[in-house]
């Protein structure tokens, strides 16, 4: 069988990507979310956690046997290299889980969630990419509501992450997140239609020039 066209849904902090991922649930699409594979990839007695207490030390680990996730960022923060091994422990097995995932998807297509799609290199996990856009300044006021973060704090992050002009360079189809949730989702019912067409083509070999 054909493999799943797959859609790579993306955006900046605070851009309505968890809205969106979640209508596309609703309409029966497999979202395979690349924040759930991080937590699978280092679940207590997986591989993934021992290599990353092996790199990092047994203080990365909390009472409950799990990954303790503050204290991993506190001896990443501010060091590139430890922040490289970590990524080159955990990418790939995000990269495999995901692939999993989307191996055993149904339906005409799936959707996979990677919020640093644009920044990490992952273009070639999927066939389009699907950029939430929203004004930065609307993304500040709406991570200092959501978070309780300072301004300060919240233009750091935005300016730690791709810009919205990369991220737009690198878009194949953008969904505008500027009004009120329900036209967010009402915006994602017509991708869908559009994306249902152009799997259907995908799968009999058609041009998806074409759709």
């Amino acid at each position: 069988m054909a493999r799943h066209l797959r859609i790579g849904l993306t955006g900046g902090i605070a851009s309505g990507k968890s809205t969106v991922a979640a209508r596309f649930r609703e309409l029966d699409v497999c979202v395979i979310d690349a924040d759930e594979s991080s937590r699978v990839v280092v679940a207590p007695g997986s591989t993934g956690l021992s290599r990353v207490i092996e790199r990092f030390g047994g203080g990365v680990v909390a009472e409950n046997g799990e990954l303790d996730r503050r204290a991993l960022r506190d001896l990443i923060f501010g060091d590139s290299q430890a922040r490289r091994d970590l990524e080159a422990i955990l990418h790939p097995l995000i990269r495999a889980d995901m692939e999993r995932g989307a191996a055993a998807a149904t339906g005409l297509y799936v959707v996979m969630a990677i919020p640093l799609l644009v920044e990490g290199g992952s273009r070639d996990l999927i066939d389009r990419v699907l950029v939430v856009d929203v004004d930065e300044g609307l993304q500040v006021e709406r991570v200092v509501a959501r978070d309780g973060s300072s301004r300060e704090q919240a233009r750091s992050i935005l300016a730690s992450q791709a810009s919205r002009a990369v991220r737009l360079a690198a878009a194949d189809d953008v969904l505008r997140n500027e009004g009120t949730v329900r036209e967010l989702r009402q915006a994602v019912d017509r991708l869908h239609e559009f994306y249902r067409r152009m799997a259907e083509t995908w799968r009999s070999g058609g041009d998806l020039a074409q759709t």
